[in-house]
């Protein structure tokens, strides 16, 4: 197996997975709901293109929490794209 192809392989795993944990994570927001007699559930989440995140969610504290990952998730892309801007010129 090449560079190229592993991946390819490792990216396609990280869809599924990402996939998975999202109908894991419906599945039992929805079943622990229902037996704890609430129905309301707070998500929020986070689009990151480039370096620019775009922020959605159903409540303040969501959207806080997911603002503070994404703009650390956005500062460690920075870092990691200067550190190997300067190992690999």
């Amino acid at each position: 197996m090449t560079g190229a192809e592993a991946l390819y392989a490792v990216g396609f795993a990280l869809i599924f997975i990402g996939v998975l944990v999202i109908i894991v994570a419906i599945i039992a927001a929805s079943v622990l709901g229902a037996k704890k007699g609430k129905s309301k559930v707070k998500a929020g989440g986070a689009v990151i293109i480039g370096p620019v995140p775009i922020i959605f969610g159903t409540d303040k504290k969501s959207l806080k929490t997911v603002l503070l990952l994404s703009m650390a998730l956005t500062v460690l892309l920075i870092v990691a794209m200067v550190v190997y801007y300067f190992l690999f010129r």
